[in-house]
This record gives C-alpha cells, sequence and structure tokens, in this order.
C-alpha cells in the first residue's frame, strides 16, 4: 500500500463528511448546527487542499492555498456570529 492511495483512501472519506456536512447547512435544526457544518466543511476543506498538494507532489503551494482558505473561513465565521449574536450592547 502506498502512500497516494492511503491519501486517496482519506480523501475519499473527507468528501463524504463533507456531504454530510452540507446536509446538516441546509437542513440544520438551528442556526447554531448549522455554523458548526460550516465550521466542519472549511476544516475539512483544509486537509482536503493539504492530501491534494502531497498527492500533487507540491505540498509547498497547496499549504499556501490552505493557509488563506482558513484565515478567510476564519474571519467570515466571526463575521456571521456577530451578526446572528447581535450588537451585544450592555446595559449598565
Amino acid at each position: 500500500m502506498t502512500m497516494d492511495s492511503l491519501f486517496m483512501g482519506l480523501i475519499i472519506g473527507l468528501v463524504v463528511v463533507i456531504f454530510v456536512m452540507l446536509y446538516r447547512v441546509f437542513e440544520g435544526p438551528s442556526v447554531y448546527d448549522r455554523l458548526n457544518g460550516l465550521g466542519v466543511i472549511g476544516t475539512d476543506t483544509i486537509l482536503l487542499l493539504v492530501l491534494i498538494g502531497y498527492i500533487d507532489k507540491r505540498p509547498d503551494m497547496f499549504v499556501d492555498i490552505a493557509i488563506s482558505y482558513a484565515i478567510l473561513g476564519f474571519i467570515s465565521l466571526v463575521v456571521i456570529a456577530k451578526y446572528i449574536g447581535g450588537k451585544g450592547d450592555i446595559k449598565k
């Protein structure tokens, strides 16, 4: 068993998890379940990019793309959470 076949098995597993989380995002019972699904999809996409980089024998380029994607995903989830959470006015 070569490393490429192991990585392909991991990629297939990650794609399955992404599709399960897509179902959770669209059919989630609450907004927080949907946000959690988006977070898992973002994390799995980062792992997917790194695994594709190792299969392609160019992990340096794909790790840079994955880091950029992680930063964008984190910022967008923080903005969405702030929007859902309201203004956060504290009355004294």
